[in-house]
């Protein structure tokens, strides 16, 4: 299971730290990835980590803005997104894909495990 959690509402040009917390299995046997669905809008991949190997990916849309990291002892993985702005509101998910490495991309299709979303909206 995963339980994503930290959105809200935030002013432009603030930040927020978004949570993904699983139970049941370890993020270091899967790819975790956040991803965000706006209103009327496809969801789309903001950043993938693979915690047991450390590397990352970014949606070019974010990179700069956005930093995905992992608490390999709390189970947990974050997305620290700075520098919001209103074309980041969206529900934001956290999904983990099996298999301890990143895939090609950072790709919704690609996840098959997903937690409940948490909105962010950001206010101009």
């Amino acid at each position: 299971q995963l339980q994503a959690s930290g959105g809200g509402l935030v002013q432009a040009g603030g930040s927020l730290r978004l949570s993904c917390t699983a139970s049941g299995f370890s993020i270091e046997d899967y790819a975790i990835g956040w991803f965000r669905q706006a209103p009327g809008k496809e969801r789309e991949g903001v950043s993938c980590i693979s915690s047991k190997f450390g590397n990352t990916d970014y949606a070019d849309s974010v990179k700069g803005r956005v930093t995905i990291s992992s608490n390999n002892a709390k189970n947990t993985v974050y997305l620290q997104i700075n520098s919001l702005k209103p074309e980041d509101t969206a529900v934001y998910y956290c999904a983990a894909d099996w298999g301890s490495a990143l895939g090609p991309e950072c790709a919704p299709r690609l996840y098959d495990y997903w937690g409940q979303g948490t909105l962010v909206t950001v206010s101009s």
